[in-house]
């Protein structure tokens, strides 16, 4: 098993310990563009694919997910055929 399905094996347990990285990265692996919207969006990131958009807001002060945030993660990329 390759380091990118190991990845997205792990996203789908929705470890609670999956952290900001993590989550860019399997973002990423699947084809998304990550965009900070500018110096005002806080730390509000959206990831962009296509006509496909999905909003999260960067942890703080921690760098884990929350469980809600990976739960929503899931539901979207699973609805959308991307995993």
């Amino acid at each position: 098993m390759s380091t990118k399905e190991k990845l997205i094996e792990r996203f789908k347990k929705q470890p609670k310990d999956f952290t900001w990285d993590e989550l860019v990265r399997l973002f990423e692996i699947i084809g998304f563009s990550i965009d900070y919207k500018g110096k005002t969006s806080g730390s509000r990131v959206r990831f962009k694919k296509d006509n496909y958009i999905f909003y999260f807001h960067k942890p703080h002060p921690k760098n884990i997910i929350k469980e809600s945030v990976l739960k929503r993660a899931i539901d979207f990329l699973k609805k959308n055929d991307f995993i």
